[in-house]
């Protein structure tokens, strides 16, 4: 067993990303930064859940992970099976301990959160469009949980909805990418019943939807900070474009990160939005 398995299997870029955009959301919905106790908690509870997600869907995914992701610690052996499910228990129990503190609204959307990453990777995962859209609903949920933390919505809602959509979008095209594992596997994701070409199409409409959803603040009284999505929009649509164009596992890869890039910077942008 390798001991730096314990963090590589959490993937900690993404979690620490995930924890940021959650901190985001409290300041997206006021307009400022939460006292710093709230922003750590909130940092916490999602990094964690992040953490206990990625490691469970590892366990659930050792068998097609020996194709698609040989490198992660189980599929290589540096870290058991029955270790991983272990750890991502206690991941999940000390992060809803977090969210108690919080107040019981986090709570409650924490202990909804935790159950559908089980689900997802438990069950999920493998059906057509809905494991994608638990996912998108697991990251859209990500700036709420920040906004419900300090009890005020505002902005926030705005960007969960464009995170949910772009998600969306994301998780179709990863799943084009990640076809030839999952066909092994006997995986039943969307580009497997669609094809690949209709599924970019799903994909492709999503992005495009996120980027029609992004102008919605306009009408909520934004104004000039609107302006700072605009970039964004723009790489959204080039994803678009790109997975439109070819569906093969290289073009599909650079999608998907394109639109993972993305979400941060969406953040960012509706956080400008919330200050200007």
């Amino acid at each position: 067993m390798e001991l730096k398995a314990f963090v590589e299997i959490t993937r900690p870029h993404n979690c620490i990303l995930a924890g940021l955009v959650g901190v985001l959301g409290s300041i997206v919905a006021v307009g400022h930064l939460p006292d710093v106790f709230t922003a750590l908690l909130v940092f916490l509870v999602v990094a964690l859940g992040c953490s206990a997600g990625n490691t469970i869907n590892d366990y659930f995914d050792y068998e097609i992970d020996k194709i698609n992701r040989p490198e992660r610690p189980l599929p290589r052996g540096a870290m058991s099976r029955a270790t991983a499910l272990r750890y991502s228990i206690v991941l999940f129990a000390v992060g809803l301990v977090l969210a108690y503190v919080i107040n019981i609204y986090s709570f409650i959307l924490a202990v909804v959160a935790y159950t559908a990453m089980f689900l997802y990777a438990w069950k999920l995962k493998p059906l057509p469009l809905v494991g994608n859209l638990v996912v998108a609903g697991l990251t859209g949920a990500t700036p709420l949980y920040g906004a419900l933390a300090v009890e005020r919505v505002g902005l926030a809602g705005y960007l969960a909805l464009c995170a949910f959509l772009v998600n969306v979008s994301r998780e179709i095209i990863k799943d084009i990418e990640d076809i030839e594992g999952d066909l092994a596997e006997g995986a039943r994701t969307l580009p497997i019943v669609w094809g690949r070409r209709r599924a970019a199409y799903l994909g492709a409409l999503f992005a495009v939807l996120t980027v029609a959803a992004s102008v919605l603040p306009v009408r909520a009284g934004v104004g000039v900070g609107y302006y700072a999505m605009v970039p964004v929009d723009v790489i959204i649509l080039y994803s678009a474009y790109t997975v439109l164009r070819s569906q093969d596992r290289r073009a599909a890869h650079r999608a998907q990160k394109l639109l993972k890039i993305s979400i941060f910077l969406a953040v960012v942008a509706f956080l400008v939005a919330a200050v200007v």
